[in-house]
């Protein structure tokens, strides 16, 4: 056994930190906001631990809170005061993301990004215009070109009410081209846009459908989302969405998907961005409120996870208290 190569040597206290491979830092996050046209008050969110709807009057309040644990990014997601078919309140220009954006960039200096999808304002929660038929289809089927222009609506009124950027969710062929000509021929061509790129059908999406309202009446988004069996094709997905202009790339979810965000880490120059969802978020506070870990150790060792795969910035529910340990 040689024993000239001594790795542990550099395990001991005031050395470790100094060669620590990866650094997780407060700017490295983004915390989700929920803001809520249908209350008043604030409404804690059952599924989701020490994370709450605020209504449009708490919006910067709940920013502000954000902003004084070192978190200076907030990404925001709108429960709309009605829904219909098509999901028009999502690009109404007295919206409730629309009317949020505008106080909260008026009155901090928080960076905002906006959730652009038509699953929380469409009275079917699907995340675009469906085919007349399908409620009774066996083959669920959201119209892919019809969706577009949708979208674009949608984001231009985000960025009329001052979003710094915008992010696309539906993996909607077509939706970062759609939306870039529609922000370029507004006026905002400096508005980048954070593509969920590669965005999977996943198990873990449970909570947030309860924080956003967002579930699906009726059928499930396997036809759109992709397979969780596929990590290739991912590649080929990110590929598209940087061809039409996107500007960051996430991967969603995250820690289940630490090889994809590796993948696309290796393959593209731009930035990388990693959703670590709810339903990561709310199983970590259901162990340790069973006692069998400790929270605060086990969401820093999960983020840190997604910064080693490449992930330059994280979407996180966790962002708040995490920066205050930071």
């Amino acid at each position: 056994m040689n024993l000239t190569d001594r790795p542990r040597r550099l395990r001991r206290d005031g050395v470790r930190s100094l060669v620590s491979e990866t650094k997780l830092d407060a700017h490295d996050l983004v915390a989700p906001i929920f803001v809520d046209a249908t209350t008043d008050e604030r409404v804690a969110i059952g599924s989701m631990p020490g994370q709450e709807r605020v209504p449009v009057d708490d919006a910067v309040d709940r920013v502000e809170e954000v902003l004084e644990t070192g978190v200076e990014a907030v990404m925001v997601f709108g429960i709309p005061e009605s829904k219909d078919e098509r999901g028009s309140r999502a690009w109404a220009q007295d919206g409730i993301v629309q009317e949020a954006v505008r106080r909260i960039t008026a009155e901090t200096d928080a960076y905002v990004i906006t959730d652009v999808c038509l699953c929380e304002y469409t009275d079917h929660g699907h995340c675009g215009v469906l085919e007349s038929d399908a409620a009774e289809s066996p083959t669920l089927t959201v119209r892919n070109d019809a969706t577009l222009e949708l979208l674009a609506k949608t984001a231009v009124s985000h960025a009329d009410a001052g979003a710094d950027m915008i992010a696309p969710s539906s993996m909607t062929d077509g939706m970062v081209g759609a939306i870039r000509d529609a922000l370029d021929g507004a006026g905002h061509e400096s508005v980048p846009i954070m593509s969920y790129a590669a965005k999977y059908e996943s198990a873990f999406y449970g909570p947030f459908r309860d924080a956003a309202d967002g579930a699906p009446a009726f059928g499930d988004r396997r036809h759109y989302q992709m397979d969780p069996a596929n990590g290739r094709e991912a590649i080929r997905e990110v590929a598209l969405d940087v061809e039409q202009g996107a500007d960051v790339l996430m991967v969603k979810p995250a820690l289940a998907y630490l090889d994809v965000v590796r993948s696309v880490r290796e393959e593209f120059d731009h930035p990388v961005a990693a959703y670590n969802v709810s339903g990561e978020y709310a199983m970590l506070h259901a162990a340790a409120e069973k006692g069998w870990l400790d929270l605060d150790e086990a969401a820093h060792e999960s983020l840190l996870a997604m910064k080693r795969a490449g992930a330059d910035l994280i979407i996180t529910y966790f962002a708040e208290d995490l920066a205050r340990r930071l």
